[in-house]
């Protein structure tokens, strides 16, 4: 009996494992970077010619694009672990390192 084998190929896209996000750190300088990013761009949006929907279409076209852009600049992929601490911030990374160094119970 002759078989015939059909190959199907599925497009797999690549996307982040649930153990990683994307994240600006909180008081970062690429969150810094990222604001300035935003005010630099968004206010340079010309919102004189809102006369109608596709004029309102285009400008909030615009700002998701200089959002997108702002955040694919600037964000980084953390891992997340059973440690992970949602609180934990770049002050906290800088208070432990201190400690650390000194071994002072006041730091």
């Amino acid at each position: 009996m002759d078989h015939a084998f059909l190959t199907v190929t599925i497009p797999i896209e690549e996307q982040l494992s649930n153990n990683q996000k994307c994240s600006i750190t909180k008081d970062s300088e690429k969150e810094m970077s990222f604001i300035k990013n935003l005010i630099k761009n968004i206010s340079s949006i010309n919102t004189s010619n809102l006369s109608d929907i596709k004029s309102l279409e285009n400008v909030i076209d615009l700002l998701t694009y200089i959002i997108e852009r702002a955040w694919n600049k600037n964000f980084k992929i953390v891992n997340i672990s059973k440690h992970s601490k949602s609180w934990w911030n770049m002050s906290c990374s800088r208070d432990l390192e201190k400690y650390r160094l000194s071994k002072s119970l006041a730091d």
